[in-house]
């Protein structure tokens, strides 16, 4: 399983089972605003969510954008994830 970067739709994708998992973001002046994470009821509770989120914060660290966690579970994966805290605008 490969989390690609849909950068036209500025999203960040996992195909499983033939459903999409992903995180959205928006980007401006170097602030990623990541506002939603999805994962198809059939699919929650594998860890999938993560691997899309922590492909987006690995884009934000390498491009040094600053990040506005808008998503709830953006927001608790930071938290608990500390590494990332400094991504945090």
């Amino acid at each position: 399983m490969e989390v690609k970067h849909d950068k036209l739709n500025q999203r960040f994708v996992l195909e499983v089972e033939g459903q999409k998992v992903y995180t959205a973001y928006s980007l401006d002046n170097n602030v990623m605003d990541i506002y939603t994470t999805y994962t198809p009821p059939n699919l929650r509770g594998r860890g999938l969510a993560e691997k899309v989120v922590r492909a987006a914060l690995e884009f934000a660290k390498e491009n040094k954008y600053k990040v506005i966690p808008s998503c709830s579970y953006v927001s608790v994966f930071i938290q608990r994830h500390n590494e990332y805290a400094d991504l945090i605008k």
